[in-house]
């Protein structure tokens, strides 16, 4: 059985959004919508702490209610929509002094239908496979015919029309679950690492908030999972 060590979470909360204003903390079926992210990685069973870094006192207040939440205020040379998210990454671990946890898990509020049961599997596999990988991020299968925006096929031949499932598989960052270590961080500079495992999950699990329709289809689905009792 593969030995597992603690998680640190880090979970970046920026106070303005462009495209959905605010969203961290809109009301997502009653609450902020940073607070299913928080729940969720609280009932993992691997996740130790969780690094809340913002920019905004709204957030903090909210999130210093959860219990294994510790707050860092983003300093001004890392607020704005152009600053790389792996600079507040290694922000986040640089305070960590080398600290409380050696391995983290990076996700992001915007994706509330992430379950715990998904994030422990992942850090299973994670640790299970730290001999031969480095990293390990999520990700979505596609089987679909796509496109380069000049008209050209990315993976078909248009006078062979297969069926999508004989396509050849292709996969999607989805943004919801990063794992690797500071050591990685620093190796690479980058949180998927050199040498990074994907790890599909559940195409619903996967819905990212970065637009309106996003934001009510989130909502719509949430609540049909939670009436069907598919999570709770």
């Amino acid at each position: 059985m593969e030995e597992h060590f603690p998680i640190t979470a880090l979970l970046p909360m920026k106070e303005k959004s462009e495209r959905v204003p605010e969203k961290n903390m809109r009301l997502f079926d009653g609450e902020p919508l940073c607070c299913r992210i928080m729940e969720t990685l609280e009932k993992s069973r691997f996740i130790s702490r969780i690094i809340v870094n913002t920019d905004s006192p709204q957030i903090a207040t909210t999130a210093s209610r959860f219990s294994k939440i510790v707050i860092h205020e983003r300093p001004a040379y890392l607020i704005g929509n152009q600053v790389p998210m792996n600079d507040i990454i290694a922000y986040d671990i640089e305070q960590e002094s080398g600290g409380v946890s050696t391995h983290y898990l990076q996700t992001h509020a915007t994706n509330p239908l992430l379950s715990s049961e998904t994030i422990d599997r992942a850090v299973s596999a994670y640790f299970a496979n730290l001999h031969r990988y480095d990293a390990l991020f999520s990700v979505t299968r596609l089987q679909t015919r796509l496109y380069f925006s000049d008209g050209k096929p990315v993976n078909h031949d248009p006078k062979i029309l297969l069926n999508t499932q004989d396509l050849p598989l292709l996969y999607e960052e989805n943004s919801c679950i990063y794992l690797f270590s500071g050591k990685t961080i620093r190796n690479s500079g980058r949180r998927i690492g050199n040498n990074p495992i994907l790890f599909p999950i559940p195409k619903l699990e996967a819905i990212d908030i970065d637009t309106e329709d996003d934001f009510r289809l989130a909502e719509a689905v949430f609540v049909a999972m939670r009436k069907e009792k598919i999570f709770l």
